[in-house]
């Protein structure tokens, strides 16, 4: 049997469907259009100012910018970014989420209104949060109360739990630390509503460019670089150096510094590690600095894949001993889904490593006194949920093998 011939589509034809065709594209491509230009509307605000003109002047005279960015003193090495996507789509904890309500102890003014009796009290708020009392003054580091670590109010991560102090009752403070200016450290609203206060910020180089965007007036503004200090009353705050990146928006990234902090008084020290992967300079920061009373060091949001970014508990641990920390309060936890590991993991791994390692950690509720140069007891008040050790889930730092050894179960990558 023969087969009839198949009809081909005329030439009008084709050009009909061609047209249609180009209008859906072009409809598709207006829609997306205006779906980023609304949402660069919506962000534009928070994500900050550019560094430019004499403040660019200065960056550009720092031994740490070249190529026209800052730069770590290590090399940084990144996993693949094809394992990485797939580890983001498909991978993960099943727990990265608290599914019961983490328990705080709620804060007021009122609380604060005599002062420690050591002289020396830290009130850790969840994630990067806190506020350090410190020999007559009051420091508070990387203030972030918005909902979500994210330039829009309504997507990104968002936090686990309401602030246990609302902004409203923090008390007089003397300065603002900021160690970097991503998005769980760097929070618009919190920043404006503390600016309105006359707040005195002090910051590393690059960041003041967001506050002046914001409306903080300069005089409120320190910037330093890596190894600066600036005087605040009877403490001294000195930028130490880190291993991490920068940016709130990709073109931006590495634009403005990133750091960590020493407060020192008259009689008590107290050093922030910010965002950071294993570096040595941390056997110089505790050489120049040290010792401390008290260490505030990150230890979540860590993963093999970005090893030479974050920590990770082990080597948070190892930084304490290496600063020389007398108390060690993990922070960089507990507050926003950032990673793909269980939300208790870090803690849990902390205590292990810190058991083996002899160090002190303690670990208050979010809103939680604690006044580390006394006796106080570290309690289990998050739940028990499964969670990898370093053995099955390990993450270091390259190029710092000098450092891990004994801790790490495998040579790092």
């Amino acid at each position: 049997m023969s087969r009839a011939p198949v009809a081909k589509p005329s030439l009008r034809g084709r050009r009909r469907w061609l047209r249609f065709a180009g209008v859906g594209v072009a409809c598709l491509l207006i829609v997306l259009t205006i779906g980023v230009s609304a949402l660069w509307l919506l962000a534009r605000d928070a994500i900050g100012g550019r560094v430019e003109g004499a403040r660019l002047a200065r960056i550009e005279r720092s031994p740490h910018w070249r190529e026209g960015q800052f730069q770590n003193r290590l090399a940084r090495v990144d996993g693949p970014l094809m394992e990485t996507l797939s580890e983001w789509l498909f991978g993960g904890s099943a727990h990265r989420f608290p599914d019961t309500p983490v328990p705080l102890v709620a804060r007021a003014a009122a609380d604060y209104a005599t002062p420690p009796s050591t002289g020396l009290r830290v009130t850790w708020f969840g994630h990067s949060t806190s506020l350090l009392e410190i020999d007559g003054q009051r420091v508070l580091i990387d203030p972030v109360w918005g909902a979500r670590a994210s330039p829009l109010a309504f997507a990104g991560p968002k936090r686990y739990f309401t602030p246990p102090l609302p902004l409203a009752e923090l008390p007089a403070i003397d300065a603002v630390l900021i160690s970097h200016d991503h998005y769980d450290h760097l929070d618009r609203p919190t920043i404006l509503a503390l600016a309105a206060r006359g707040t005195r910020f002090v910051v590393p180089l690059g960041i003041g460019a967001h506050l002046e965007k914001w409306g903080v007036p300069l005089r409120d503004v320190v910037e330093l670089d890596w190894w600066e200090s600036t005087r605040v009353g009877g403490l001294t705050l000195t930028s130490t150096p880190s291993r991490h990146f920068s940016g709130r928006l990709k073109p931006n990234e590495n634009r403005t510094l990133w750091t960590g902090w020493s407060i020192a008084g008259a009689a008590h020290r107290a050093y922030y590690s910010g965002d950071t992967a294993l570096d040595d300079t941390a056997i110089e920061i505790g050489a120049r600095l040290g010792p401390f009373d008290l260490t505030m060091i990150e230890v979540g949001e860590y993963d093999a894949l970005w090893s030479d970014v974050h920590l990770g508990p082990e080597q948070a641990v190892r930084v304490h001993a290496l600063v020389g920390g007398r108390v060690m309060l993990p922070v960089h936890w507990a507050g926003f889904d950032l990673a793909l590991h269980g939300w208790t993991e870090p803690i849990e791994r902390v205590l292990v490593a810190s058991r083996a390692e002899g160090v002190r950690v303690a670990t208050p509720l979010p809103g939680e006194l604690l006044e580390p140069t006394t006796s106080f007891s570290s309690v289990r008040w998050w739940p028990v949920l499964p969670w990898r050790t370093v053995q099955q889930a390990p993450a270091f730092s390259t190029s710092v093998a000098h450092l891990l050894a004994p801790i790490a179960p495998e040579a790092p990558r």
